[in-house]
């Protein structure tokens, strides 16, 4: 099962629309998974239309509207993989044992919030996963998604995508 994880989105504030690449790729995998901070609906619905599954949250900069219509937190068996989808973890420093704390039923966590690329394994296994920003690359030197595999209770392929600024 391929998946393309995104984040942190912000349209209109930070791009006018989803980059190219970005949706091009969204058509080649199997669910795309957003961990929240849209902004506007319309970048949900575009998503959900070109998506042949989408699991998604709302984030900090979330309003009402697009609360009504997501999750804090979504949960998701995929690949024989218990995905969990948030957006906010809290500081790095800590993070691994803190997510398998408030985590323990998940072998995967997609967050976003920091617009920074994360890939970690806490003791005891919890693979963490952030793919940055597509359009919001703040003091990353580029916008970022990731793709992976999940297969047989495995993740494998993880692959971070650099798009141009």
């Amino acid at each position: 099962m391929r998946l393309l994880l995104t984040s942190d989105t912000h349209v209109p504030s930070r791009a006018k629309r989803l980059p190219e690449r970005l949706l091009t790729a969204v058509g080649e995998v199997d669910v795309v998974i957003h961990a929240g901070d849209w902004t506007d609906e319309a970048t949900l619905d575009v998503l959900e239309s070109r998506s042949r599954r989408l699991i998604a949250v709302y984030g900090n900069n979330d309003g009402p509207a697009l609360r009504r219509r997501l999750p804090e937190v979504a949960r998701a068996e995929l690949g024989g993989l218990r995905f969990t989808v948030v957006h906010e973890t809290g500081p790095a420093a800590g993070r691994e044992r803190r997510c398998a704390a408030l985590y323990p039923d998940a072998d995967v966590l997609v967050f976003g919030h920091s617009h920074i690329p994360w890939d970690s394994t806490a003791p005891g296994g919890l693979r963490l996963l952030n793919p940055g920003s597509p359009t919001d690359r703040r003091r990353q030197p580029h916008h970022t998604y990731l793709t992976l595999t999940a297969e047989d209770g495995a993740v494998c392929d993880v692959v971070l995508h650099r798009l141009p600024v």
